[in-house]
C-alpha cells in the first residue's frame, strides 16, 4: 500500500508538472536533480518567497519557445525585413523621382548603379555556367587568331578614317596624335628586350586609353556623367568647412591655403577608410584589374596594384600584393612602380581639386592612365622571365581589419595626418628650395648680363618642343613647359597650384597680354596641362617610392634599385600620351557667349566672358580719322555699340579707346 501510494505520488507529480521524466530534464540543462530537490526543499523550508525551479521553468517556457521559433525562421523573417525596405526605398524612389527628376538624378543614378551589381551578381550566380560553356567554342586556336586580325583591321581603319574626318577641321589634333608615336617610339628605343615587347599589352592598353578618351571627353553622356561626378565630388569636399571652420575658424579656412586643402586629405581618408571597410574599393578594384588583365595578357598581381593605383598612393597599392611582392618578376615590379607614378591617389585628388582644378578631367586621367601605365611598362620592360602568377583567378583583397564603421573612420582619419602632414612639408620645403634656385639663377646670370633667369625659364625652354607635341598653342607653350618643369623636378602640388592661379587669372578676367608677358594660358590648354601633371612621376618619389617597397621586401633592395628611375621615367610618359589623347579629343563645348548681347547688359566687372566681348569688340571697330568709331557685322548698332565700346574702355586699355 505504501508503495503503491509512493507510485502514485510519483504519478501526482508527474501530471502537475507536465514533465514525463524530470530528471532527465534537468541533466539535460546541466542541473543535478538531486541537488534541484534539495534546493526546492531548503527553499520551502526557509520560506524565503523564492518560487521553486519547476515553477521558474514553466514561466520561461513561453519565452524559450519564442526564441526557438524565431531562431529556427530566422531567414524567413530576414527575407521579409529586406522585402519590406526594398517596398519601402522603390515608393520613396518613386515619390522622388516623380516629384523632382533633376532634383533626385543622383539618386537615380546610384540606384542604378546598385541594380547593376545585383544583376551582374545574379547572372554570375545562376547563368555563370551555361555562359561559359556557350563561348567554349570561341577557344579555337584559328578562329581566335581569325576574330583579332579582324579586330585589328577593323579597328586600324576605323581609326585612320576617323583621324582623317575628325582633324580635318582641327589640324592641331594631328600635332597631338604626333606626340604619342614620338612618344612611344622613344619608349620602344629605352626599351630592356626590344624582340620580347608583348604588342597585344601595348596596344590594348593605348587603345583602351584612347577609348576610354573618347567616352569621356568626346561623347555627352559621358562627358556628362564625368562632369556631374566631378561637381558632386566638389560638393562632398565642400563639407570639410563644416569640421576645419570649428577647429580654425572662418577666417583662416577662407583665406589660408593649409586650412583650405588640408583638411580634405584628412576629409578624405576618413571615407576611403571607410569605404574600404565595407568593401566598395576592393569590389571596384578587382573588377577593373580583372578586365585589364584578359584583355592585355598581363598578370594578377601587377595588374591590381595598377588598378589600385586609382583609389591608393604609390605606398598603398603595393600593400594590396604584399604576399606576392617576394616573388615576382623584375617586369611584373617595373608596372608596379609604373602605375604608381604615372597616377595621384583618390585623397590627394581632393586637394587638387580644392585648387579649383577640374574635377572630372583629374578623375579621367587617373582612370586613363592605367591601362596606359601597364603598357608602357611592358614596352619598356618586357617579361622575359617565368612568372608565378599566369594564372586567370586573380588575387583577391582582404577587408579592413577594423571592427566597426567608427574604427575605420577613426583609423582614416588618423593615418591621413601622416599625409597631410607630408604634403605641408614638402610644399614648404620645394617652394623654399625653388625660391633659393631662383634667387642662385637670377645671381649667376646677372653676371653675364642675363635678367630673370630662373627655373622655370630653363624648364621653359628645355621643353617646349615636348608640350608642343602634346597639341598646345605655341604662345602658350612656355607656361605650360614651366609647369611640366616643375612637376618633375619639384612636385605636382606646386605644379598644380601654378595652374590654378593660371586659371583664377583667366576666369578673373584679366588681360591675356600685360606689358609683353601672357597672363593666363587658353581652355585647351588648361585640360592639356591637367592631364599631363596627374601623375607622382617626379624626382622626390624615387624615396617615396624606394623606402616603401624596400619596408615591404627588404631582400629585394638591389632589384628595386635596379628599375626605379626607368620606371619614373615610363610613369612621366604615361601622363604625356594622357595629354597628348586628351589634345586629340578636346573639342570646344557649350554654345559660345552672344557677345552683342551680353556687352548690352549692366556690366560692371571683369570675368572671362567681359575680356573675350570686350576683345572682339576691339577687333571689330575701326577708326577713321577724327570720325567716330564704325562698328561692321553685328555692331551695326552704332548706339549701342558705343556705348559697350566705352564700357570695354573702362575695364581694358585698348588702341582704340585712346
Amino acid at each position: 500500500m505504501e508503495k503503491t501510494n509512493g507510485r502514485e505520488g510519483i504519478a501526482l507529480s508527474t501530471v502537475e508538472t507536465g514533465i514525463e521524466n524530470p530528471g532527465l530534464e534537468l541533466r539535460e540543462e546541466g542541473i543535478n536533480p538531486e541537488g534541484a530537490r534539495k534546493t526546492e526543499e531548503r527553499g520551502h523550508s526557509l520560506g524565503d518567497g523564492l518560487e521553486p525551479p519547476t515553477q521558474q521553468r514553466r514561466n520561461l517556457q513561453p519565452f524559450t519557445r519564442a526564441r526557438s521559433f524565431c531562431k529556427t525562421r530566422a531567414a524567413l523573417f530576414k527575407k521579409i525585413l529586406l522585402s519590406l525596405l526594398c517596398l519601402a526605398y522603390a515608393a520613396y524612389f518613386l515619390a522622388a523621382c516623380i516629384l523632382n527628376f533633376h532634383r533626385a538624378l543622383a539618386l537615380f543614378v546610384l540606384t542604378c548603379l546598385v541594380l547593376l551589381v545585383l544583376v551582374h551578381r545574379f547572372l554570375k550566380r545562376f547563368f555563370g555556367e551555361k555562359l561559359t560553356r556557350c563561348l567554349k567554342p570561341l577557344e579555337n586556336s584559328c578562329l581566335k587568331l581569325w576574330m583579332k586580325c579582324v579586330f585589328v583591321g577593323v579597328s586600324l581603319v576605323g581609326l585612320i578614317l576617323w583621324l582623317a574626318l575628325d582633324t580635318a577641321q582641327r589640324l592641331e589634333q594631328l600635332i597631338s596624335f604626333a606626340g604619342i608615336c614620338m612618344f612611344t617610339l622613344i619608349l620602344f628605343a629605352c626599351s630592356k628586350h626590344h624582340s620580347a615587347v608583348s604588342w597585344r599589352a601595348v596596344l590594348w592598353g593605348l587603345g583602351l586609353q584612347f577609348v576610354f578618351g573618347i567616352l569621356v571627353i568626346r561623347t555627352d553622356p559621358g562627358f556628362n556623367a564625368f562632369q556631374w561626378l566631378g561637381n558632386q565630388i566638389q560638393i562632398f569636399l565642400n563639407y570639410t568647412v563644416a569640421g576645419s571652420s570649428f577647429v580654425f575658424g572662418d577666417m583662416l579656412v577662407k583665406d589660408i591655403f593649409a586650412f583650405q586643402a588640408l583638411p580634405i586629405i584628412l576629409f578624405f581618408g576618413c571615407v576611403m577608410s571607410i569605404l574600404y571597410y565595407l568593401g566598395f574599393v576592393q569590389w571596384v578594384v578587382q573588377k577593373i584589374a580583372w578586365f585589364l588583365q584578359i584583355t592585355m595578357g598581363t598578370t594578377a598581381p601587377e595588374t591590381l596594384a595598377v588598378a589600385g593605383n586609382i583609389f591608393v598612393g604609390m605606398t598603398e597599392a603595393p600593400l594590396l600584393i604584399r604576399p606576392y611582392l617576394a616573388d615576382m618578376t623584375l617586369s611584373e615590379v617595373h608596372a608596379v612602380m609604373t602605375g604608381g607614378f604615372a597616377t595621384i591617389s583618390g585623397t590627394v585628388l581632393g586637394a587638387f581639386v580644392s585648387f579649383g582644378i577640374d574635377a572630372s578631367s583629374l578623375i579621367s586621367a587617373s582612370v586613363m592612365a592605367a591601362p596606359s601605365a601597364l603598357a608602357l611598362s611592358k614596352l619598356v620592360y618586357p617579361e622575359v622571365e617565368e612568372s608565378k602568377f599566369k594564372n586567370k583567378e586573380g588575387v583577391k583583397l582582404p577587408r579592413g581589419k577594423e571592427k566597426n564603421v567608427l574604427e575605420a573612420a577613426s583609423n582614416g582619419a588618423t593615418d591621413a595626418i601622416g599625409l597631410a602632414a607630408n604634403v605641408a612639408a614638402n610644399l614648404i620645403a620645394f617652394l623654399a628650395v625653388l625660391g633659393f634656385v631662383n634667387a642662385a639663377l637670377s645671381w649667376l646670370g646677372e653676371l653675364v648680363d642675363i635678367q630673370g633667369l630662373t627655373f622655370q625659364v630653363i624648364c621653359s625652354y628645355i621643353l617646349r618642343p615636348v608640350v608642343f607635341m602634346m597639341g598646345v598653342e605655341w604662345a602658350d607653350c612656355p607656361m605650360v613647359a614651366e609647369m611640366v618643369g616643375i612637376k618633375f623636378f619639384t612636385n605636382e602640388f606646386v605644379a598644380y597650384q601654378r595652374l590654378s592661379q593660371y586659371k583664377n587669372k583667366r576666369l578673373s578676367g584679366v588681360e591675356e597680354w600685360i606689358g609683353g608677358e601672357k597672363q593666363w594660358i587658353s581652355v585647351r590648354a588648361e585640360i592639356i596641362t591637367t592631364f599631363s601633371l596627374c601623375g607622382f612621376a617626379n624626382l622626390s618619389s624615387i624615396g617615396i617610392t624606394l623606402g616603401g617597397l624596400t619596408s615591404v621586401v627588404p631582400h629585394r633592395k638591389s632589384d628595386l634599385s635596379k628599375v626605379v628611375v626607368s620606371a619614373l621615367f615610363t610613369g612621366a610618359c604615361v601622363s604625356l600620351i594622357s595629354a597628348c589623347v586628351a589634345g586629340i579629343l578636346y573639342v570646344p563645348r557649350g554654345a559660345e557667349t552672344d557677345c552683342v548681347s551680353f556687352l548690352n547688359t549692366s556690366f560692371t566687372n571683369r570675368t572671362y566672358e567681359t575680356y573675350v566681348c570686350c576683345r572682339e569688340l576691339f577687333r571689330s571697330t575701326s577708326l577713321n580719322g577724327t570720325n567716330p568709331p564704325s562698328f561692321p557685322g553685328p555692331w551695326e548698332d552704332k548706339e549701342l555699340s558705343a556705348i559697350a565700346l566705352a564700357k570695354c574702355c573702362d575695364l581694358y586699355t585698348n588702341a582704340v579707346c585712346a
